[in-house]
């Protein structure tokens, strides 16, 4: 019998379980970005801190997280696009495409790949595949060892779909954020400034 998120809500969760689901989301994080290459993450950090232009693209959930990163790399006063938007510009040589797809087969995505690499820009890509498509068209590739979206049976993570890439890669471009802005002089103050004011 089908039952509602109400019902479900209702008749299945209680604190105790949520309480240890959330325990499942952090352990299952915290043991996925361990195993990052925090060199591989440092080298997409140096590639942002170059002061090129910025273009990011994703699909989905890894899109929004980009779309975040998007924000927060403005407010450091770079110049950000996001691919599809209406006014982004053509990418060019010089310029730096972020991309995430957790299998690395996205097809927009590895487009997007594609055609920056052959204008003669850099990428850096996010993905759980080093055998992809995607990961073949990047200069600086971060692997997050998770569970691809379509993985059901995987033994990597008990979350749903691509939840556990999508959490450690909203992370990992906080810590790159974060690192970034360490190495500036500019207080919260500042870039607050530049933060969205026609909302």
């Amino acid at each position: 019998m089908h039952q509602t998120p109400n019902s479900m809500f209702t008749a299945h969760t209680r604190g105790d379980e949520l309480r240890l689901n959330l325990a499942l989301v952090t352990d299952e994080i915290s043991g996925t970005m361990a195993e990052v290459d925090g060199q591989k993450v440092a080298g997409v950090a140096s590639q942002l801190g170059r002061g090129r232009r910025v273009f990011v693209a994703g699909a989905g959930r890894s899109g929004l997280v980009l779309r975040m990163t998007a924000m927060r790399l403005m407010h450091l006063g770079m110049t950000v696009h996001v691919a599809g938007d209406t006014t982004t510009p053509s990418i060019n040589s010089g310029d730096l495409l972020l991309v995430a797809s957790g299998s690395g087969t996205t097809p927009g995505v590895v487009k997007s790949a594609e055609t920056a690499q052959k204008v003669g820009a850099h990428v850096a890509a996010f993905t759980t595949n080093p055998d992809s498509p995607l990961a073949g068209f990047a200069d600086s590739l971060v692997i997050i060892p998770a569970a691809q979206k379509s993985d059901h049976g995987s033994t990597i993570s008990r979350q749903y779909s691509g939840s556990l890439f999508e959490q450690v890669l909203f992370l990992l471009t906080e810590a790159i954020f974060q690192s970034l802005w360490d190495n500036t002089d500019e207080p919260a103050e500042q870039l607050w400034l530049r933060h969205a004011n026609l909302e």
